[in-house]
């Protein structure tokens, strides 16, 4: 296909949104409550759980550039990137349901049960999400378009990512019945399905657009070169490797400040002010009933008023931050530029972050206030971090004459899940530190640890990342001058070889 024609339809970003979306079911699950379910549920200490996650990232250091340079060199009737995303839609569903599956083992069986399923699907994570990952950067060269994209491509995850946080804990309590892990099991096996659907849907829709240079040669040496020399990729890297640092570190860590920090008297009055509970048999009319038939209703003994809250503080968040990337992301980056808005609205992220470590337990609805500040913040640049990547592959092959989209996706999807497995760890390490226990009272030192990782430390992590991209050189103004100098050389590619 000539390189020419680069716009997009909605249907087709839509379609490719619809893989993230399914990634996220799985991304967002692992983010907010693997390390939660491997203590709470699985039954394993915090400090094996965070090793767990950790020690899974040396198997990523080899797997993540073998799937860049063998999705690169790929060629095939759908183009380079899209045949992955339908060969791994199956086993992508499976690893998933066993990495939250329970067997009857011992603690070091279960150690070892964990450490595997985890690791495999990190893997099958790798050989699915860098392929998607290149795909969105090789749709189109367009500036807008490609922000556009990305922008469709984060509603969907946004979606996602809502109902993961909202849905999952309810649901693990109606399909449990009061056994945590077959509830686990059923609700994960149910996304499962999901993701399988929604990657076919992918790989029908999207279509690829940009190609190597004609005389590109392959050389696996070049493309490391390439990338050890690329100023914005390592930028990116450092930028990323910190951001989900960060993600997973507050994500797992709110999954224990509800349960063991916030006073759960205040959280049910809270929810019964807004008609989010079931006092004496009382009912609120027809959101009541909605809320009632997904087993969200908290018992009048408080039994299920962790759940309830958890859900309704991660939906708001989510709400926000689904009308921020619609609104300002976009807006903002075409007028400022992506690493402006995105250095200005991650160090206000970091700041509401920090605000979590002086609430008092008993002030839920300022908890949910800077939430929603902190969502609110961050929603611009979701979507600008994977389109910044497809700049920094222009880049490369505007400095280098060579294009190795997937190579360098795959740089940045192992820092993506180094740092999950080092945000899990460093959360883990912490209150385990502090001395928690999971399902009991916690002592005052245990809540210290649970707030520390919920706040200050995930604040600092995030202006790290700050920092990180004052050494992104892409400015708006060179990202245009790329595309135009891309454009006339792929013209002349197009010009000299017969239409495909």
């Amino acid at each position: 296909m000539k390189s020419s024609s680069q716009k997009v339809s909605l249907g087709e970003k839509i379609g490719y949104s619809l893989g993230d979306g399914s990634a996220n079911l799985i991304f967002q699950m692992m983010m907010m409550f693997q390390l939660f379910f491997y203590t709470d549920v699985f039954g394993i200490k915090a400090t094996a759980a965070g090793m767990i996650l950790l020690v899974a990232r040396i198997f990523d250091a080899f797997v993540d550039p073998l799937v860049g340079i063998l999705s690169d060199r790929t060629n095939t009737r759908w183009g380079k990137y899209r045949p992955w995303i339908l060969w791994t839609a199956i086993p992508f569903a499976l690893f998933f349901i066993l990495a939250f599956t329970t067997p009857d083992l011992s603690e070091r069986g279960k150690i070892l049960y964990a450490g595997i399923t985890y690791t495999l699907l990190m893997s099958i994570y790798s050989f699915n999400n860098t392929p998607y990952s290149s795909l969105g950067g090789v749709m189109t060269s367009d500036i807008k378009e490609r922000t556009s994209i990305s922008s469709v491509r984060f509603v969907t995850a946004t979606i996602a990512t809502f109902i993961v946080q909202g849905l999952t804990l309810p649901l693990v309590s109606k399909f449990g019945h009061g056994d945590a892990q077959k509830g686990w099991l059923i609700t994960i096996s149910l996304f499962a399905v999901i993701v399988v659907v929604l990657l076919v849907i992918t790989f029908l829709t999207a279509k690829e657009r940009i190609t190597p240079p004609a005389n590109q040669k392959s050389s696996i040496r070049q493309d490391f070169k390439d990338i050890v020399h690329n100023g914005p990729w390592k930028s990116m890297f450092f930028l990323t490797l910190f951001l989900f640092t960060t993600l997973a570190l507050w994500g797992s860590s709110m999954s224990y400040y509800f349960n063991y920090f916030v006073d759960k008297t205040a959280l049910f009055d809270f929810l019964q002010h807004f008609g989010l509970v079931n006092v004496d048999g009382n009912t609120y009319g027809a959101i009541h009933k909605f809320l009632d038939a997904f087993g969200l209703i908290a018992l009048p003994d408080h039994s299920n008023v962790f759940a309830v809250g958890f859900s309704l503080f991660n939906m708001t968040g989510q709400i926000v931050t689904l009308l921020g990337v619609i609104l300002l992301s976009g807006y903002l980056s075409n007028i400022f530029g992506k690493r402006n808005v995105f250095i200005l609205c991650l160090a206000l992220t970091g700041v509401f972050t920090a605000l979590f470590y002086l609430v008092d337990s008993t002030n839920v609805g300022l908890i949910f206030v800077i939430n929603l500040l902190k969502s609110m913040a961050y929603a611009p640049t979701i979507p600008l971090l994977w389109a910044m990547m497809g700049d920094v592959a222009d880049h490369s092959e505007w400095a280098n004459h060579r294009r190795a989209t997937g190579f360098v996706f795959a740089g940045i999807v192992f820092a993506l899940k180094a740092g999950l497995g080092v945000g899990g760890a460093i959360c883990g390490s912490i209150v385990d530190a502090f001395g928690f226990v999971p399902n009991t009272v916690q002592t005052d030192s245990a809540i210290m640890g649970i707030k520390l990782t919920s706040s200050v430390i995930p604040a600092i992590t995030f202006f790290i990342g700050v920092v990180a991209l004052f050494f992104y050189p892409i400015s708006k103004q060179l990202n245009e001058k790329i595309q135009m100098e891309l454009a006339d050389r792929r013209a002349k590619d197009d010009n000299a070889q017969p239409e495909i």
